[in-house]
């Protein structure tokens, strides 16, 4: 579980990040595009995704969703955008305050 002040750290560290990912029509139920977003939080720790329109998702049940499909913290969402973070297994790059 992260802190609040854990949380405001990454948030600041999402704040000059762009989107990697777009989620559309398909919302998030595709196993494909959820296995490239494990894969991407193994090697970044730090993702920012776009949620598209015609999705019909707001980004909060968005990343809700993905948090409980693969395990990961979701950071922020505001407008049309989420940050999901999760702590890379192999190697961890980001150092979180304590």
């Amino acid at each position: 579980m992260i802190t609040g002040k854990q949380r405001a750290y990454l948030r600041s560290l999402a704040n000059n990040m762009d989107p990697i990912f777009q989620i559309g029509k398909n919302g998030v139920e595709e196993e494909a595009f959820l296995k490239q977003l494990e894969e991407a939080l193994e090697a970044r720790e730090l993702i920012k995704v776009k949620v598209l329109e015609n999705s019909g998702l707001m980004a909060r049940e968005a990343s809700n969703s993905i948090c409980e499909k693969i395990g990961c913290e979701g950071i922020q969402a505001i407008g049309s955008k989420i940050v999901l973070y999760k702590k890379s297994s192999k190697k961890p790059k980001i150092e979180l305050p304590r």
